[in-house]
């Protein structure tokens, strides 16, 4: 008896630890296609539209990780529909590369409509990116 009131507990502890867990509806990921490798430690910053003022407004700032990915923006528990900006700030990528660019940041504009995943990745060169709805 002792035993499954202990195991009844742990599955219960378990379930709330889980169930605090954030979830995110975006993410990202650079893909730096000179090197065929990801880009890390890139700061990408995420700004949403005040579609009234047409002012773009923060949201949040991270860096990317050691796969060139952001897996943390929008906590999906609230309401995320708008439009959206993130600007990826290369320039430190390519200096520390000791590579020149053409581009010192790029801005991608996308729309969230829904409550499903977005992943808004890029490829990157020094004189070119590219961005596609990913998933």
């Amino acid at each position: 008896m002792k035993k499954i009131i202990l195991s009844v507990l742990l599955g219960l502890v378990l379930n709330i630890a889980y169930g605090q867990t954030p979830t995110y509806q975006l993410s990202t990921h650079i893909l730096d296609v000179s090197s065929g490798m990801p880009a890390p430690g890139v700061t990408v910053q995420l700004e949403k539209l005040n579609e009234k003022t047409k002012a773009w407004v923060f949201v949040d700032k991270n860096i990317t990780d050691e796969q060139g990915r952001i897996k943390a923006f929008l906590d999906q528990r609230q309401e995320n529909r708008g439009i959206y900006k993130l600007i990826f700030f290369v320039k430190d990528y390519f200096s520390s590369k000791k590579a020149d660019t053409f581009y010192p940041f790029v801005d991608v504009v996308f729309e969230i409509k829904d409550n499903k995943h977005y992943h808004v990745p890029i490829t990157l060169s020094a004189y070119g990116y590219s961005t596609y709805r990913g998933n």
